[in-house]
């Protein structure tokens, strides 16, 4: 199956990109199919207008390991559609017809080990997927998938946690690309206030082992808590807040106004961080 490794990564080119012009990267997440996959192609459009400048399209999958209920409820909604890994890729190569925004898959190991790793690799890279997020996949065993996605100029995102001792985060950062990924909590995903303790010194440690680009997320849902967190990272990721505002409001255009609104709170809290 022929590689796709000459194309440009569009993670590592946001990242580089922002850190010329001294800025922090907003990396929203939305479930890909909730409610709908052109839905989802809409909202894509309107979070990268409203300040995204990376987007997290999570694959609905039935037995999730980080996602909390609000995202859990999204991808049962999505699974009611269908909507699996090979849609998602569909999804994606349409969107592309319109946008350059950096997109990024966060989905659990089965599906892609059900396509087949080189499959999956060959027709994410085809469809213009920039990287994965597998958080059931560990490093350790994670060879031949980062081997596959090189080859495809594919990012492998891989998650530290608070409770991770730093011989492990560095680890981690040597196998991660295009960012690492940064819980701010021992938990899962889900809104939360205020930013937990230990959190600043946590980043802190993340910063001085590694020059790789580190993003923020899980419990992260209000302006205050990215000014707080921005001067520590390199991007914040937004997910719960952001489903959780397209099912209370449900219909398309008063949910798009409210995320509309929550996204450019948030872009404007990251300025000058």
């Amino acid at each position: 199956m022929q590689r796709i490794s000459n194309r440009m990564n569009r993670v590592d080119l946001a990242f580089k990109r922002l850190r010329r012009e001294k800025k922090k990267a907003l990396i929203p997440f939305i479930t890909a199919g909730d409610p709908d996959l052109a839905t989802t192609k809409d909202l894509v459009f309107t979070l990268e207008e409203s300040g995204a400048h990376i987007i997290e399209l999570g694959v609905p999958f039935s037995d999730p390991l980080a996602d909390g209920p609000v995202i859990q409820a999204a991808s049962l909604r999505a699974l009611g559609q269908a909507v699996g890994l090979s849609k998602v890729f569909e999804l994606v190569l349409d969107i592309r017809q319109e946008t350059e925004v950096p997109l990024v898959l966060m989905t659990y190991y089965n599906p892609v080990f059900r396509l087949g790793l080189e499959k999956a690799a060959h027709q994410a890279a085809l469809a213009g997927v920039d990287g994965f997020i597998i958080p059931d996949l560990p490093p350790e065993e994670s060879g031949e998938w980062r081997k596959l996605a090189r080859a495809n100029s594919l990012d492998v995102i891989f998650l530290v946690a608070p409770n991770t001792p730093p011989s492990r985060a560095r680890f981690l950062a040597s196998r991660t690309s295009g960012f690492l990924y940064a819980v701010s909590i021992t938990g899962i995903t889900g809104k939360r206030d205020g930013i937990p303790d230990g959190l600043t010194d946590y980043l802190k440690m993340l910063r001085s082992i590694t020059n790789k680009a580190l993003a923020v997320g899980f419990g992260i849902s209000s302006p205050s808590q990215v000014k707080a967190i921005g001067p520590l990272c390199d991007g914040v990721i937004i997910g719960s807040a952001l489903v959780d505002l397209l099912a209370r409001y449900g219909n398309r255009n008063n949910g798009f106004i409210q995320i509309r609104s929550f996204v450019k709170s948030i872009a404007e809290a990251l300025t000058g961080n």
